[in-house]
């Protein structure tokens, strides 16, 4: 007869906490390489110019394009997903397919074709982050919730995208093409899709309350929130609204920032790399520590101080000329992608029912890509043909200070700071 022994509370914790790290690495590294493929053409912009050409407002229809269909396909997942109750096989498929059309972009030898593979990609990298932070979200603990999940959409993607994708493209387009450095993003991408197929549950291994039991219990029996009931949330909508002018401020940044730099600052590439390494490095600092400050001092008081330095990056492009000193201050004010976590993924998760979560992110991050990832660098790259390239600098600082403006409407959400406020109204 086999003695089979019940494991304790604590076995059980541990082996929570330690899949939620494990969790936490296998989706930071996933979605560092969205970003790294996603902006790997802007950095390649400036060597594509001797085959293609581009206008600026071609390079921005390359960006907006890739947004376009990276919102449609979000939307459908994230809806997909609730109503399959299935977040892991989506996450795969998405995966390989964003590493082999991001190749793909190196085999075209058009404008057109080169249109259609980053659409392509779109189409993929669109259900990575409604499906990664809907695992990381159930998976972590409260205290760590908006950590983790600045983490994964934050910092991993200034560490991949931001630092790594400017040496290592450019590095490699300077020792062979351009091409070359297309073809060398698939290899990552079926290495994560490999072990997101091993190590990644579909649930998390341990439930830790009996509150969170509770819900869990219920929720199986409870219909799944229409879309319309989800819309209906304030904060839904605020966020919504915070994305498309957010995403102007970053898609119009993260587009036009190298050309602008070779092409009216005079910087060489091997300059320009190390400035938009700057931009990556502040994106690895705020993408963990803004979320992680909001835990403590609440997800609106955080949005509105860290967009507010924000609103300065794109000046301080425009008008400062060293790039020693450029580089400082764009660690400093590169404050936004920080903030990125929060409207798109923390105050969401904290306002809407778990059968809704991928639904709310998914619309969030589609809608805030259809306006500020689609039409943004659309219209900035047709005004920059017209008013010269600070001109897209100026309308990224306008979209990050509308972004100010609406934050000051959103119902705070943290856990920690709502239970101060109530024990502070429990003492009067």
């Amino acid at each position: 007869m086999t003695d089979i022994s019940t494991p304790t509370p604590a076995a059980l914790e541990n082996e929570s906490r330690r899949y939620e790290n494990r969790l936490l690495v296998i989706l930071f590294v996933a979605f560092g390489f969205v970003f790294f493929d996603r902006q790997a053409l802007a950095f390649l912009a400036p060597y594509m110019d001797k085959d293609f050409g581009l206008s600026n407002a071609q390079l921005g229809t390359l960006s907006g394009v890739l947004a376009l269909t990276w919102a449609l396909a979000g939307m459908v997942a994230g809806r997909l997903s609730d109503k399959i109750g299935r977040r892991k096989p989506i996450l795969i498929v998405a995966v390989l397919m964003f590493s082999v059309f991001s190749s793909v972009s190196g085999l075209m030898g058009g404008f057109v074709g080169l249109l259609a593979a980053r659409a392509l990609m779109g189409v993929a990298e669109g259900a990575v982050l409604p499906m990664a932070q809907s695992l990381m979200v159930e998976t972590s603990r409260e205290h760590r919730r908006g950590l983790n999940m600045g983490l994964v959409q934050g910092s991993s993607a200034g560490l991949l995208g931001g630092i790594l994708a400017p040496i290592v493209v450019v590095w490699v387009a300077e020792a062979t093409s351009w091409r070359t450095a297309f073809f060398v993003t698939i290899i990552p991408g079926l290495v994560i899709a490999a072990v997101i197929a091993k190590y990644v549950r579909e649930k998390p291994p341990l439930v830790r309350t009996a509150a969170t039991d509770a819900v869990a219990d219920a929720a199986p029996a409870q219909p799944k929130p229409a879309m319309k009931d989800v819309l209906k949330q304030r904060n839904v909508l605020i966020c919504m609204l915070i994305a498309c002018f957010y995403l102007t401020w970053f898609i119009t940044l993260i587009t036009f920032t190298p050309k602008f730099l070779t092409d009216e600052k005079g910087f060489a590439p091997g300059t320009m790399s190390g400035v938009m390494t700057c931009l990556g490095v502040a994106w690895v600092l705020w993408g963990f520590a803004t979320p992680g400050i909001s835990d403590r001092i609440g997800r609106k008081k955080a949005l509105i101080g860290f967009t507010s330095l924000a609103v300065l990056c794109p000046i301080f492009l425009v008008y400062v000329d060293n790039p020693v000193l450029l580089g400082a201050l764009m660690i400093v004010s590169y404050t936004g992608l920080g903030c990125f976590t929060l409207f798109m993924a923390t105050i969401p998760a904290e306002t809407v029912p778990p059968g809704a979560l991928a639904t709310a992110l998914g619309v969030i991050m589609g809608v805030g890509e259809l306006a500020g990832g689609f039409i943004g660098p659309m219209v900035s790259g047709w005004a920059s043909d017209q008013w010269g390239l600070q001109t897209a600098m100026f309308i990224a600082s306008g979209g990050a200070l509308i972004v100010v403006a609406l934050s000051f409407a959103l119902k705070e959400t943290a856990p920690a700071v709502l239970r101060r406020r109530l024990a502070t109204r429990e003492a009067v």
